[in-house]
């Protein structure tokens, strides 16, 4: 898939959220023990943040470029999207984890495990990031992606 032309002033990045943005704890949880455990540990943790993943000084550095560009003195917008399996009431955790960093993303998809590839269609990022194949393979029908291996699901 190539990057979408109708967006010529902005660069469009979307980002995963366990072992991409955020360490893998919780998806090693899902993992190891299934969806409901995986439910429960969210619920249970809600109100601590995820520890970093890879991807997140990335999106720090996204971040600061999209604060500089407050004034519309940058002629190159940057967007981002958090695009991810969760669902409630796993969702809350990666927000909370978003605001304790003081980090906004322009766009939070929660999929509830739904093929993540035509949704990214819509978003149309000049880049999607993944740990997992299944997901990347899905997304790069529609988006340029790529393989972050890191987490559980690359061990």
């Amino acid at each position: 898939a190539r990057a979408s032309q109708a967006h010529p002033n902005e660069v469009r990045i979307a980002f995963d959220g366990d072992a991409v943005l955020f360490s893998d704890e919780s998806e090693r949880v899902f993992q190891r023990d299934g969806l409901a455990a995986f439910q429960s540990h969210e619920r249970d943790h809600a109100g601590l943040p995820l520890a970093p993943g890879p991807f997140k000084p990335l999106l720090e550095a996204l971040h600061r470029l999209q604060l500089a560009d407050d004034h519309g003195n940058v002629p190159m917008r940057v967007r981002t999207a958090l695009v991810t399996a969760r669902s409630s009431p796993a969702h809350e955790r990666a927000i909370r984890t978003l605001m304790d960093w003081r980090i906004e993303v322009d766009e939070a998809m929660f999929l509830g495990g739904l093929p993540k590839g035509e949704f990214l269609r819509e978003f149309e990022p000049d880049f999607f990031f993944d740990d997992q194949t299944g997901h990347i393979e899905n997304a790069a029908e529609h988006v340029p992606s790529g393989h972050v291996a890191a987490g559980i699901s690359n061990a």
